[in-house]
């Protein structure tokens, strides 16, 4: 078992708030969080929204439940009985109780949109990430392996390399051909693969639906749909560009990133970190390795986008903290990084309090004034630093 960083936030939100939502990936983790978590409470009751068994029980659910209102219920797959919401309102505003529902999801639009309409006001959402460096060990060994395998436990934790892929392998054609369906997305599993598989080869750059829709033989609304599929299930991230500067013709599109390694080499057939070296996308494999630790690390106060211009200006991450300037991170994956005018450009249109080149490294050191060399493996201590 991998200790979760999240784990300590869920029991906090547990204290506070009626309804706690944990939200993510399937296979990426909630459900074994979430039971290791119940056996620090006294009473609990789990049901299972994909057991016809556990569903069978919630024929007439506010009955059900309201015979376990002492209890922590823990809701898994809830998107599957979305009218499970208003009963779950009902029952936590007769008891008054916090620490009553933690409810598990793995369709962020679908979850957010039907809860938010019912339980404003009373849900809190966490959202569980594949395994970061912070909870495997941040050692050359263990960046090099959650680089190649990604962070879903399973993968990661596999006996080699090749059974790794065949699991990264399987969840791609299970995610198709089953989790898709089931939450009653209707979609060809081979034109969706296509495009996932696409999309690995356009992995960190600016997003346009045109050009891949060419690729593909199909419109620009189709793939724009198929790519709002694959965000809402937690498969890719969208990174928006920043623009609020009238003066300076910027780039308005996002970047598409998938938000696992993992998945993005087994769809690239990447099978060895030898591989990877070699391999033309390695540079925009690091970058999305790197944000997404990056993104793990900051607290959830904080926002995030990219910056470009027409005339070559450009950060890869632009991190706002509350009430404060701007934060820039560039992605480096040299063991000796240096920083060109775009990057220089950026940090003055920006007008940046700081900035931090992630780098493949051992060493923490300044390459220029309010500009630092921050090692991968360090980057927990960025957001300390930058208060």
């Amino acid at each position: 078992m991998i200790e979760r960083s999240i784990t300590s936030r869920i029991f906090e939100s547990l204290r506070e708030f009626p309804v706690v939502a944990l939200i993510g990936s399937r296979q990426v983790g909630k459900t074994t969080l979430a039971m290791t978590m119940a056996k620090a409470q006294a009473n609990t009751l789990r049901l299972d929204l994909e057991m016809p068994s556990d569903l069978a029980k919630l024929n007439d659910p506010e009955f059900f439940l309201s015979q376990h209102s002492e209890y922590l219920t823990i809701i898994d797959e809830i998107q599957r009985k979305p009218d499970l919401f208003p009963v779950i309102r009902a029952l936590v505003d007769k008891t008054g109780k916090n620490g009553s529902f933690l409810i598990l999801g793995s369709a962020s639009s679908h979850l957010v949109k039907h809860s938010s309409e019912t339980l404003a006001g009373r849900i809190i959402y966490h959202e569980l990430n594949p395994l970061s460096l912070f909870e495997v060990g941040q050692d050359t060994a263990n960046i090099l392996k959650l680089w190649l395998r990604g962070g879903y436990p399973r993968s990661f934790l596999a006996a080699s390399d090749a059974a790794s892929m065949r699991w990264r392998n399987a969840f791609i054609k299970t995610y198709l051909e089953r989790d898709i369906p089931l939450q009653g997305i209707r979609v060809s599993s081979v034109q969706l693969e296509r495009f996932w598989r696409m999309l690995a080869h356009f992995h960190g750059q600016v997003w346009n639906a045109s050009k891949i829709a060419d690729s593909l033989g199909v419109s620009a609304p189709t793939v724009n749909h198929w790519a709002d599929i694959l965000e809402g299930t937690f498969i890719v991230r969208r990174v928006q560009p920043w623009f609020s500067n009238a003066k300076k013709r910027v780039v308005k599109s996002p970047k598409m990133y998938l938000r696992d390694s993992g998945l993005l080499h087994a769809l690239l057939s990447i099978s060895t970190t030898d591989d990877i070296f070699g391999h033309p996308s390695a540079g925009a494999s690091w970058e999305g390795l790197v944000m997404e630790q990056v993104f793990s690390a900051l607290p959830e106060t904080w926002r995030w986008n990219y910056y470009r211009t027409h005339k070559g200006a450009e950060m890869d991450l632009v991190l706002f903290p509350p009430q404060s300037k701007p934060v820039g991170i560039e992605i480096k994956r040299s063991k000796s990084p240096s920083l060109g005018r775009g990057f220089h450009e950026a940090f003055k249109d920006l007008e940046c309090k700081s900035a931090y080149c992630v780098y493949a490294g051992d060493d923490f050191y300044k390459m220029q004034e309010n500009v630092y060399a921050l090692p991968i493996h360090q980057i927990g201590r960025m957001a300390q630093m930058t208060e």
